[in-house]
């Protein structure tokens, strides 16, 4: 009886370490809404000007300047069989709404946070960056006031914004080129 006593403390024991250590690793573990998901932000500007260029084309391209397609959500968890498409940020209201044209909120912010008036896509931490470019097309040269040339840049790893990471990350972060900063791109009208 003393013996069966003893393996069942040992059990209880054993599964209450298990389930306190379980506990521990969840929380130091802890997730943020950017899991699994980084962004490629653009500044994209004439020289001189610090303003963003609005209303141009801007599409991840293989080595043969195709547009790359978001296969069943390789690249992206977003817009699935579709072009992988840089989108403009935008302002959003308090119900996080986009905000119309001219109109005021009492919080008014960015809809991706971490940018401003930028060019932005979000791709999946898995995105091998390297192996792209991006192109950048004025399709209707009158809304800027010229037509800009096409352009096309080459997407280095380091260019995605990496948006949660461990305390090791941040520390090699703190040497070489700065991540989570927009790429900045020039364009020249024709």
């Amino acid at each position: 009886m003393l013996i069966f006593a003893k393996k069942n403390y040992m059990r209880y024991l054993i599964a209450f370490l298990l389930i306190s250590l379980s506990a521990k690793a969840q929380q130091n573990a802890m997730h943020c809404g950017y899991d699994f998901t980084s962004y490629v932000v653009l500044d994209v500007h004439e020289d001189g000007k610090k303003e963003n260029i609005k209303n141009l084309k801007i599409t991840i391209v293989d080595s043969l300047g195709n547009d790359v397609i978001n296969v069943n959500n390789l690249y992206s968890f977003k817009f699935a069989n579709q072009p992988m498409k840089f989108g403009f940020n935008y302002l959003i209201d308090d119900e996080n709404k986009p905000l119309a044209e001219g109109a005021v909120a009492k919080k008014e912010r960015y809809f991706f946070p971490y940018a401003k008036d930028n060019y932005f896509l979000s791709v999946a931490n898995t995105f091998e960056a390297d192996k792209f470019s991006f192109k950048i097309e004025d399709i209707d040269g009158k809304a800027n006031g010229g037509k800009y040339k096409t352009l096309v840049l080459p997407l280095y790893s380091y260019n995605m914004y990496v948006l949660c990471s461990n305390e090791s990350q941040q520390a090699s972060m703190k040497f070489g080129r700065k991540m989570n900063k927009p790429v900045d791109v020039v364009l020249e009208k024709e």
